[in-house]
């Protein structure tokens, strides 16, 4: 983050506590609607500008070093790519930082009102709730803003370096026999490879992220390397035996983000756990039973039908007969 959100939420503190002290409820309700107006306009409007700019999705290779060095402030002597990505990582912090001030804010303002509003008027003491909430258009703004900005660093950053670590599926055979399957489980020939790949990706972002951005980051790596293996998979062919060793590297992937956040991400990998217990089955005709005794299946009839067609040994006929 910046200085500025401690000197913009110092003045605008100090503003409305001088309001209070006037006991006057038509100027506190001024300063505090002013205070709002001019966060919501000019000091969003400035994360907002700077994140429109974007993060360069050049010299990919040199981003990670860009982003550890952002918090240490080395904006002297570097290239303007480099110093529009130092600018957009602090500016993404600042909107999510900018959330926590906001909502310490607001509880200064209900301490410092307090004693005054129970020698109000119900009218009065309403008038300036009213007012107080009004921060929270504040906070939606600053969401609004802040989804952009994670939203373009998946568009620059993380989709172009995440597509062809996981498309490295498309090249390990999964129809494969008892003696690959063997050699697959004592060297793993694309999970551990692509764990690699984002134990790198993610270590090196974590000290340029505030906690919160970086907990969203994890949950957008693991959307986003769900969403490209689903893919992936749809390009493969499989063995009963590629079924189980595919069902070992989603649970492999899983379990490891699982560890870099203290959100859930189950929910982004569901479909391809729902994809890997089809592939593993040992007949066309227990998908039946699968599908049917699980009420948060997400894959559609249409989808089961075209998953089981990547069993090399499922039979056509057998998949069109089959009752979902």
């Amino acid at each position: 983050t910046t200085s500025m959100l401690d000197d913009v939420f110092f003045i605008v503190k100090k503003c409305i506590k001088r309001a209070v002290s006037s006991n006057n409820v038509d100027a506190i309700c001024a300063v505090i609607n002013n205070a709002c107006t001019l966060l919501e306009a000019d000091f969003c409007q400035v994360f907002q500008n700077q994140i429109k700019l974007g993060f360069p999705n050049t010299y990919l290779d040199q981003a990670y070093t860009v982003i550890q060095s952002s918090l240490q402030g080395k904006l002297g002597g570097t290239s303007d790519t480099e110093r529009q990505k130092q600018l957009f990582l602090a500016y993404v912090n600042n909107a999510e930082s900018s959330t926590e001030y906001l909502a310490r804010l607001q509880t200064s303002i209900q301490a410092d009102t307090s004693s005054l509003l129970s020698s109000l008027s119900q009218r009065q003491a309403e008038k300036i709730q009213t007012c107080i909430s009004g921060l929270s258009a504040v906070t939606e703004k600053l969401q609004v803003v802040l989804d952009s900005g994670m939203s373009a660093l998946r568009t620059s950053l993380v989709k172009p370096r995440l597509k062809p670590w996981v498309d490295g599926f498309i090249t390990v055979p999964h129809n494969i026999n008892d003696e690959q399957f063997a050699e697959f489980e004592a060297n793993d020939p694309f999970v551990q490879q692509l764990i690699v790949n984002l134990d790198g990706l993610l270590s090196s972002l974590k000290g340029g992220l505030t906690g919160g951005n970086y907990e969203r980051l994890v949950m957008m790596v693991a959307g986003e390397v769900a969403v490209q293996l689903e893919k992936a998979v749809m390009k493969s062919s499989f063995s009963r035996l590629g079924g189980l060793q595919f069902d070992k590297e989603v649970r492999t992937l899983s379990s490891y983000l699982t560890s870099f956040t203290t959100w859930t991400i189950r929910d982004k990998f569901s479909r391809l756990h729902q994809a890997a217990a089809i592939l593993n089955l040992e007949t066309v005709q227990e998908v039946s039973e699968l599908c049917g005794n699980q009420s948060s299946w997400k894959l559609t009839p249409v989808e089961v039908r075209q998953i089981l067609l990547l069993r090399a040994d499922f039979k056509p006929e057998e998949v069109k007969r089959v009752k979902l």
